[in-house]
């Protein structure tokens, strides 16, 4: 089975959550990872920071370095990138998962709020990729991943929340439009989301607390699902909008019961599914 053993990978928001149980994954294989993600100091709230991410990371049997990065701020990516680079000796993949939310209607979404979402997700993908993709363009098998839905323009994914779709589906937009910008060039760009909720930070203290994290699947499931389409041939598979359980079923895993918080719980569908 293909693995991503010396692979070098650049994860924003990585000390917590998704992002960080793609690098765990990761690192499983001896990938060396780029944690790029705000947290440098303990937040009351939210467990790690890029430091404590980078120390398991290295423990599970990866490399890492740590970088402080705000994806809004051109300088702090670029510097990541440049030391990333000058650490590994390049990038094969970048994972854009950094996000902002904001499950609000429009009367009540400050624009404050919307441009937050909209810097970070749509902004921040790409602007993280555009810095990336001279160095994928070297890769042997480079890959973009976003953490993002499938585009569905349907009336329903933007009524309720429409600033917070918006900048998701530009974050599925990038997927879209640099797949086939760049498939000549074989950088692969896919997007995936869950199919049920995940239990992160945001659903424990924004969304909807324990009685959804109860309810949702661990983070461990996208890790798998990013680790399947990671290792593919780039050739073979770009453009795709995929979803975590599809992955893994249509690579013959049937137990996906082990990655649920509470086995037995109906799930929650996640917002786009």
């Amino acid at each position: 089975m293909a693995d991503l053993k010396g692979k070098t990978i650049f994860i924003t928001g990585a000390s917590r959550g998704i992002g960080k149980a793609i690098a765990m994954r990761a690192a499983r294989d001896g990938a060396n990872i780029t944690i790029a993600a705000k947290t440098a100091e303990p937040h009351p709230k939210l467990p790690g920071t890029i430091y404590t991410a980078a120390e398991e990371i290295e423990e599970a049997g990866g490399k890492a370095l740590p970088m402080i990065v705000d994806v809004r701020m051109e300088d702090q990516v670029q510097a990541a990138v440049d030391e990333t680079v000058k650490t590994f000796g390049g990038i094969d993949i970048l994972v854009n998962n950094a996000s902002a939310i904001s499950l609000t209607g429009t009367l009540h979404t400050a624009m404050k709020k919307y441009d937050l979402m909209h810097h970070v997700n749509t902004r921040g993908t790409y602007l993280c990729s555009q810095r990336c993709i001279p160095h994928l363009l070297k890769a042997e098998n480079p890959h973009i991943l976003n953490l993002s839905p499938p585009l569905n323009m349907e009336e329903r994914w933007f009524a309720p929340h429409v600033a917070y779709t918006m900048a998701k589906f530009g974050m599925s937009m990038c997927v879209l439009g640099m797949a086939g910008e760049f498939r000549a060039q074989g950088i692969a760009v896919n997007a995936l989301w869950p199919k049920t909720t995940i239990d992160t930070a945001a659903v424990r203290n924004v969304l909807g607390g324990v009685d959804m994290a109860v309810r949702s699947r661990k983070p461990e499931i996208m890790a798998d699902a990013a680790h399947s389409i990671l290792v593919r041939p780039c050739r073979e598979a770009t453009g795709n909008f995929f979803i975590d359980e599809e992955v893994l079923s249509g690579d013959g895993e049937t137990d996906l019961d082990q990655y649920a918080v509470s086995p037995g719980n109906e799930l929650i569908p996640d917002f786009f599914c």
